[in-house]
């Protein structure tokens, strides 16, 4: 089941490297096995770098249940969110994330996030988030 909509976020980011509004970043938020939306980056054709698709995600899904749902619901995105994203994730309180490609891949690919997110402890941000990684290499073939 997670590996379903995990590939689906990873559809997304697919769609969204070949768009040319799009990024090469997808995610999509489930409730009760009801995908709730599906996305993906829209960095590059907003020129608003806030628009990368766990946030987007996040806003359409609050849009369409409501903010106080999102703790009944679970974010799937095909990579690891960057601390942006995990901000707003704090306060989604989803019931878990599941992620393809790491953000060491991410920056392996070109995608560099903060220092200070590389320095953090990762097993702790997996706890706190509840994240889990599925589908890497998967993932990975987006940026191939």
């Amino acid at each position: 089941m997670h590996e379903t909509y995990l590939r689906r976020a990873i559809e997304k980011a697919k769609e969204g490297r070949k768009s040319k509004e799009g990024g090469s970043f997808g995610a999509l938020i489930v409730r009760d096995n009801e995908v709730i939306c599906e996305v993906h980056n829209l960095v590059r054709g907003t020129d608003d770098l806030t628009q990368h698709a766990e946030l987007r995600a996040i806003q359409v899904a609050c849009n369409k249940i409501g903010k106080n749902q999102l703790k009944d619901c679970i974010l799937y995105t095909s990579c690891e969110p960057c601390m942006m994203c995990l901000g707003a994730c704090h306060w989604a309180k989803f019931k878990g994330i599941y992620y393809g490609a790491s953000a060491e891949d991410a920056l392996n690919f070109g995608y560099e996030y903060s220092n200070s997110f590389y320095k953090m402890d990762a097993n702790l941000r997996y706890t706190e988030f509840k994240m889990t990684q599925l589908l890497r290499e998967e993932a990975l073939d987006v940026w191939r």
